[in-house]
């Protein structure tokens, strides 16, 4: 059986990035690291899975993440990718995925703040609007 060809998604940023490993049908790992740990984390995904493409965020340290990845990963396509709105889109996958409990869960989730670091869904959000912009949706 042929290894599955999957999307990294890196939402960077100064001391921790959000990462995603993404196929066209699902997202198969994310989590926040340490930028520092960052060609680390590539190194071990490339181990495991054939991936086709790098999306970067374009804002913050994104200049300093595409070199950093280019250098080390020079067969890596690295693409960058707009990073607007992904903030919002990152905390309604974070709630879809922990819906909050108790009386948290009668304020309207527009006034609440995901209680962790969730860089991770904004590296989903990424890889989202890139696969859909691939595809040719909105």
């Amino acid at each position: 059986m042929a290894p599955e060809t999957v999307l990294l998604a890196v939402d960077p940023g100064r001391e921790k990035c959000g990462v995603a490993v993404l196929s066209p049908a699902r997202v198969l790992d994310h989590r926040v690291i340490p930028t520092s740990g960052l060609v680390r984390f590539v190194a071990d995904v490339l181990g495991e899975r054939a991936v086709a493409w790098a999306v970067v965020g374009d804002q913050t340290s994104s200049g300093e993440v595409r070199k950093l990845l280019q250098a080390h990963f020079p067969g890596l396509a690295v693409v960058a990718v707009g990073e607007e709105g992904t903030t919002l889109e990152a905390r309604r996958l974070y709630f879809a995925d922990h819906p909050p409990r108790g009386w948290r869960r009668l304020l309207p989730l527009s006034l609440q703040v995901p209680p962790v670091p969730h860089d991770d869904y904004a590296a989903i959000a990424l890889g989202q609007r890139f696969l859909a912009i691939r595809e040719g949706r909105p």
